[in-house]
């Protein structure tokens, strides 16, 4: 098993889940089972991913691991109302 918690992509994914629980803490009650809790599940993934990854055998699978990071990170980007391109 590597140690995951020195790595820098750890350390950024942890500080921004970190990060989302406070700012959701303020959204309104009536999303508590939907953009509150869809916001935290994806900020908490990431770094639960590269967690996880990082007890796997080998670098191909552990790189799996952060591609599954990667899209918790993509799904948290996802803002309703923005402006479409």
């Amino acid at each position: 098993m590597l140690p995951y918690e020195p790595s820098a992509a750890w350390q950024r994914c942890h500080e921004l889940t970190l990060a989302v629980y406070r700012v959701t803490q303020s959204f309104p009650k009536q999303e508590t089972y939907g953009l509150t809790a869809q916001a935290r599940r994806a900020a908490f993934s990431a770094p639960a991913n590269i967690a996880e990854g990082s007890a796997k055998r080998g670098s191909r699978e552990f790189l799996r691991y952060l591609d599954i990071a990667l899209g918790s990170l993509a799904e948290l980007s996802y803002a309703p109302g923005s402006p479409t391109i």
